[in-house]
């Protein structure tokens, strides 16, 4: 590593270790917060960002069934954000993993079932972390339990799942081992010490230090950018999670990567906030949308079933969709608790209506696809 771009940096120190019989010099973030001057650009680009997160906000606490509409949005960041770490997995991949159909028949090129399973762990760790911080505060502890679930039978299984490192992951990058749990309770210390910055700019500040720190052998970044749609929520920033940054650090990866570089050679925490806080308004902008289309998806098909005097069972079988928007005629019978005639019935209506796409060629095991919710949540703003 060249170590000219750290020896003046305003936002650590150089350290000197050893690993295997090997001196190296490694760089220690300083404790948050940094001094931190605000200028017209700053000040004007968080109130975007906190209008943007408000409209959001006002737009979660309407949803009439907002539970529906929670899901796509999870499922659309645990892609994303695995997907800046090399998976290859959609999602259709995912919505067919979850119904026990991969291979998908008739999709491009199949993916590793490994990359779909990687996926899925970060959904379910999601999901726990948002019921699990009713309870406990987002802590180093919170991070042990959601780094277990993320790397649970995937190839970082490996990498001491739930456990902090205690050996160097890359030498000359991350902090040494011996330094890190210093560092790491500083930063704890700091999740749980309020200080006059806004929200925004404290998670901001907070997941350039964890991304710094680099506290477990694998899986750093997906928990990094897990923990901010944590806080948006614990700090009731937003009453649901409605809000991902992944799309937006996966569009601009490069800028993403060099930004937190920068923070660390020469203190840029203004480039760093300016960044950040330009992707919550473009994601919240996109949340809106993308909700309220889902939203209308949802009204048009109650109305055109009404029309069509479909049953009870077909209305609520719509709403499933919103969740698990690819399905068997099995899944369909739990969803409703009916007979297995009764479930296939009910989506066979939706067949009729246009709602559901069966699978070409196949009798037996036949997946049926909600393909205009799959589109909302993958088209590109």
């Amino acid at each position: 590593m060249d170590l000219r771009p750290f020896e003046q940096s305003p936002s650590g120190r150089l350290v000197r270790s050893r690993y295997e019989g090997t001196e190296y010099w490694a760089f220690v973030p300083d404790p948050l917060p940094p001094a931190l001057a605000f200028d017209p650009e700053l000040v004007r680009t968080l109130s975007d960002a906190d209008r943007a997160l408000g409209e959001l906000a006002g737009l979660g606490r309407t949803l009439p069934n907002p539970h529906l509409l929670i899901r796509p949005f999870i499922h659309r960041e645990a892609v994303l954000s695995s997907r800046i770490e090399g998976t290859q997995a959609n999602i259709a991949d995912l919505y067919a993993y979850e119904a026990g159909q991969i291979p998908l028949p008739g999709f491009r090129s199949t993916p590793l079932k490994s990359d779909v399973r990687e996926v899925l762990n970060y959904v379910r760790a999601l999901e726990y972390g948002l019921e699990r911080v009713e309870a406990l505060p987002i802590s180093l502890r919170l991070m042990h339990e959601l780094h277990e679930r993320l790397m649970e039978g995937v190839r970082g299984e490996r990498s001491h799942p739930g456990e902090f490192r205690r050996i160097q992951n890359y030498i000359g990058i991350d902090v040494p081992s011996a330094t890190m749990h210093e560092a790491l309770d500083a930063f704890e210390r700091y999740l749980h010490t309020d200080d006059s910055y806004p929200p925004l700019i404290r998670i901001a500040f907070i997941h350039y230090q964890f991304e710094a720190i680099h506290p477990f052998l694998d899986g750093n970044g997906r928990i990094g950018r897990l923990l901010i749609s944590l806080l948006l929520v614990h700090w009731n920033l937003l009453p649901l999670p409605l809000l991902y940054l992944s799309a937006f650090f996966e569009r601009h990866r490069q800028d993403y990567n060099d930004l937190l570089f920068a923070v660390s050679a020469r203190g840029a925490w203004r480039e760093w906030l300016l960044f950040f806080l330009r992707g919550v308004v473009e994601q919240a902008r996109d949340a809106v949308q993308r909700a309220r289309r889902l939203q209308d998806l949802q009204q048009e098909w109650h109305e055109q079933l009404a029309q069509a005097r479909a049953s009870a069972l077909a209305l609520r079988l719509v709403d499933s969709l919103f969740a698990s928007p690819i399905l068997t005629i099995p899944l369909a019978q739990r969803a409703l608790g009916v007979t297995y005639p009764t479930a296939q019935r009910t989506v066979q209506k939706l067949v009729e209506e246009g709602v559901l796409r069966p699978e070409a060629g196949v009798s037996y095991g036949r997946l049926f696809f909600a393909d205009e919710i799959l589109r909302v949540i993958e088209w590109k703003i």
